[in-house]
């Protein structure tokens, strides 16, 4: 099923919502020569279009596992993030681009399960600075002893890395299986950090202000404290003062809406309601399976958002009902290329196999969810959804072996 370029040389175009095509064959893999530099590919056309676009997949680059995100350079590369603990440098995110393997000490991430070398963000003064962000199960000794963000500067010549702040920021709890271990960072437009956490299947987590897990986090991308403006600044504890957001199952992806701002994260659900959200600052989205803590344990058949405990708790602007999808990853697409998706936010889905194009309606709310054919059940889990600086979106497999990155344009 995953092989659609089989299907596209055979000049066959399926359609479900939203028609697409696929090209390329895939990508050599290079541990050892120097990375090209390649320019990006152009900008997309700025032409506005109307209706739905079909969509074109491209092969940007394989034989990669777990690729967990994705992060790109102003010189026209990327960084992604394998699960396992590799940071790989990539060509050029155009179809065909080289991979090779950043020298990093990545002793010490512990790939577990859910948990290891998870989400990335390159900073804005990358060009100046070279320093990019990632967040990543820790141990010691062999055992686990947190989640934390570690910033690292990138050598000249790309082959490198050295950790220069480890950690940022520290003491995200983990769980010994590496079960919603999170964690996905993105930058806001005011250059603060915002960050999905899991709550690591402990029953208490999501409701606990002094525990960093089942959170969004706003942080300083240069100190690794609260960002300016957070609404527990004021708390008596330093965990707090991070929180934008609590009452969280598992956040796997966080996405700004341009124009507005306004922050909406990916988050997984048990065996009912993934969820798309709507942040507003210092609010309860309504996750707690210890029931107040009246009972121990993971109690999973409570509602992902529950109104009769937290009255208040912000109700979800998309519930994927039955069965979930696992979404993970979210970006909003952008630009007049788009045509009737432009603003759509793009999530993918790792049960799900699929892509999702969710479209916004003036409340907020996921007025309609559309399933390109192209990706649909077609390259297998997919994990890390980013918009490039070209207008194209760019989306991750993460099957074990082999994985890819995809480049997805409107045509």
């Amino acid at each position: 099923m995953r092989r659609l370029w089989q299907v596209m040389v055979a000049g066959v175009v399926a359609t479900l919502g939203v028609a697409g095509c696929g090209a390329a064959g895939p990508s050599a893999v290079d541990d050892t020569a120097p990375p090209a530099t390649p320019a990006a590919p152009a900008s997309l056309a700025p032409t506005t279009r109307t209706g739905i676009p079909e969509l074109q997949v491209e092969l940007v680059a394989s034989g990669l596992s777990h690729v967990w995100d994705i992060g790109f350079l102003p010189d026209g590369r990327a960084l992604v993030t394998e699960r396992d603990g590799r940071i790989a440098l990539l060509s050029g995110i155009g179809p065909g681009a080289t991979v090779r393997e950043v020298d990093a000490d990545l002793s010490d991430v512990y790939a577990r399960g859910e948990g290891g070398l998870m989400g990335m963000v390159v900073h804005p003064d990358f060009a100046q600075s070279r320093r990019f962000t990632t967040c990543q199960t820790h141990m010691q000794n062999g055992s686990p002893t947190d989640v934390r963000l570690v910033s690292w500067e990138l050598s000249a010549d790309g082959a490198s890395a050295r950790r220069v702040a480890d950690p940022l920021v520290g003491g995200l709890p983990i769980a010994q299986s590496g079960r919603h271990s999170g964690c996905r960072p993105t930058i806001a437009p005011d250059g603060a950090l915002l960050v999905g956490t899991g709550d690591t299947a402990r029953g208490a987590v999501a409701q606990d202000l002094n525990s960093l897990g089942g959170k969004v986090l706003r942080v300083d991308l240069a100190t690794g404290g609260p960002a300016p403006g957070n609404p527990f600044a004021d708390a008596q504890n330093p965990a707090q003062r991070l929180i934008w957001t609590y009452g969280h199952r598992n956040v796997q992806g966080v996405a700004v809406q341009p124009g507005t701002g306004d922050v909406y994260t990916a988050e997984h659900g048990p065996t009912i309601d993934d969820e798309i959200n709507l942040l507003r600052p210092g609010a309860n989205y309504g996750w707690d399976p210890s029931r107040g803590g009246t009972v121990g344990g993971y109690d999973e058949s409570v509602p992902m958002t529950d109104p009769e405990r937290f009255p208040d708790a912000v109700p979800a602007a998309w519930s994927s009902g039955r069965p979930v999808e696992a979404i993970s990853g979210a970006a909003f697409l952008s630009g007049g290329q788009w045509g009737d998706l432009n603003g759509a936010l793009a999530v993918g889905a790792l049960r799900g196999q699929k892509l999702l194009l969710m479209t916004l309606g003036p409340d907020g709310a996921v007025a309609d969810v559309r399933k390109p054919a192209p990706l649909d059940d077609a390259f297998g889990r997919l994990r890390a959804v980013r918009l490039g600086p070209d207008g194209a979106l760019y989306v991750s497999t993460s099957n074990g072996s082999d994985d890819e990155v995809l480049r997805i344009t409107p045509i």
